[in-house]
């Protein structure tokens, strides 16, 4: 008897002891966590790197320790006392699991961020690298371009509200509770019953484009950026871009953006600073300015494709789920948005303006292009640094969107999963990601058109995620508590968005295929 009682105390502190040292673990990931989450904040439609998918596998504890129960302790006490445990972090150590134990919760460990942290994220999400293309937006809508810019924000913004919206539903007590968790979640529950998957599928396609895309303008701007850099080397812009890409390559190895993430506030830092010297340079030239040349025109040809630019430019509806889900304050997500798109509008607005006014009809598709050169191959230099210390992030993001899709869903995959037990990527599937980079930089060869493939995806995507889907699910799912304005403000939007989606898609396109075509002739 002596034997067994010593025996269950030295069990139960054992367990204790155990636990401590989980909770500190799980603590320290959700540290972890915290900055990747962040970090994927720091980069243009992207989608927070890690989108819905990821935020799915988020809440199922893979970016947190999970806590495994130990049967025979839970034999002995009737307690459920944890007796070791079993992690998997994006590191690929330890074992994969499925789910949280049951009737457990981490949402005690998640770390939570500020309204302050959740603004510097959005807004860093919308006034990333991509509004080097602004100006060139301008050059061909003038004023039009501006009121534009103006537009897609409030209207972002807006749609931002109402996609949150559609994550609650009211209770028996008209008090309103957070059900769904995702953009995903929304377009099954708007597909339900009849197709409660196919939405999800919508969504999954839409952002794992936008995603690679965006990989792609990474490589292109960077083939840009030095071949104007260096415009007396003997090396064409496409050559470049084979030695971003060979720079990338390591990226098909990564299995946490831990790395990665240590940069990415310096990045953004310094993306501030080159828009500042810019405006600066603008500034000192402020004399010479072309009034003359803004004017309340349209290039009818190339303005869709100025929309796309402009849009791309804006989109962050992607990951705004998961930002709301790990704000301390989610009643302060309005606010948030308020400002974050009035000060992305006020920053875009002036950068495009004073950029165009200084260069006029000589403003390139990639505005430092038009800086002297003596200062020009520093600020592009930084650009690349910067442009391929933001390719991880939508790579690794579109990775796991289509691992979860097609080789982990619960037993559901098209094809076998590409790690082994222990969490090793498989050579297959250090294959696959090898080939999605090479894929990236093909694209960038033969189509190195960086406004062209920007208006292309903000039309193709960025509409679609910004647009169109927000008002639609809002419509659909919260039609009861719905004012006439709010309708009528849907529907328009709804209209509005297809109108440029389909008009920017249909211009990109012949746009693509006219640069095409004069780069095979020339």
């Amino acid at each position: 008897m002596a034997h067994l009682i010593r025996h269950k105390l030295s069990n139960k502190l054992t367990n204790a002891a155990h636990e401590v040292s989980n909770k500190s673990q799980a603590k320290v990931s959700g540290v972890f966590a915290r900055l990747g989450f962040q970090a994927a904040t720091d980069e243009e439609g992207l989608g927070f790197a890690e989108c819905d998918d990821l935020d799915y596998d988020y809440r199922q504890g893979m970016q947190m320790d999970v806590l495994q129960g130990d049967e025979e302790g839970g034999d002995m006490e009737g307690e459920g006392d944890l007796d070791g445990d079993s992690h998997y972090q994006r590191d690929g150590t330890g074992p994969r699991p499925s789910s949280l134990k049951t009737g457990g919760s981490l949402d005690e460990d998640k770390p939570k961020i500020t309204t302050w942290e959740a603004g510097w994220n959005v807004t860093n999400a919308i006034q990333g690298m991509f509004v080097l293309g602004l100006p060139y937006a301008i050059l061909h809508g003038g004023y039009l371009g501006l009121f534009l810019i103006i537009f897609a924000a409030v209207v972002c913004c807006y749609t931002g509200k109402i996609l949150i919206a559609c994550l609650y539903e009211e209770n028996e007590d008209g008090i309103k509770v957070r059900v769904r968790e995702s953009y995903v979640d929304i377009a099954n529950a708007c597909c339900a019953p009849r197709f409660p998957a196919l939405g999800g599928h919508v969504v999954n396609v839409a952002q794992i484009i936008e995603l690679v895309m965006t990989c792609i303008l990474y490589v292109v701007v960077s083939g840009n950026l030095m071949y104007n850099s260096f415009p007396g080397f003997p090396v064409s812009q496409k050559a470049w871009s084979v030695v971003a890409t060979a720079a990338l390559l390591p990226c098909a190895f990564l299995k946490s953006l831990k790395a990665v993430s240590k940069f990415s506030f310096l990045c953004t830092v310094a993306h501030f600073v080159i828009n500042i010297l810019v405006i600066a340079y603008c500034l000192s030239r402020a004399r010479e300015w072309a009034w003359e040349k803004v004017k309340f025109y349209i290039d009818v040809k190339k303005f869709p494709i100025s929309i796309g630019i402009i849009v791309f430019s804006y989109t962050s509806q992607i990951f705004l789920p998961s930002l709301e889900g790990n704000m301390q304050k989610p009643s302060e997500f309005h606010c948030m948005m308020d400002w974050s798109h009035i000060s992305a509008c006020v920053l875009k607005g002036l950068f495009a303006l004073v950029a165009y006014l200084t260069w006029a009809d000589a403003t390139k598709e990639v505005i430092t292009d038009n800086l002297p050169s003596t200062i020009r191959a520093v600020v592009n230099i930084f650009l690349v640094a910067k442009a391929l210390l933001s390719y991880p992030l939508p790579f690794f993001a579109a990775v796991e969107v289509l691992e979860k899709s097609f080789f982990q869903d619960g037993g559901r995959a098209i094809f076998p999963d590409c790690y082994g037990p222990n969490g090793q990527l498989k050579s297959w599937g250090l294959g696959l990601r090898v080939i999605l980079v090479v894929f990236t930089l093909l694209m960038a060869v033969f189509v190195p058109h960086f406004a062209l493939l920007m208006g292309l995806t903000g039309s193709l995507t960025g509409a679609g995620l910004c647009f169109l889907l927000p008002s639609l699910f809002h419509l659909k799912l919260q039609w009861r508590n719905l004012l006439w304005h709010h309708v009528f403000f849907d529907v328009a939007i709804f209209v509005i968005g297809g109108i440029c989606a389909i008009s920017g898609f249909i211009h990109s396109v012949e746009g693509l295929i006219e640069a095409y075509t004069y780069d095979i002739h020339d």
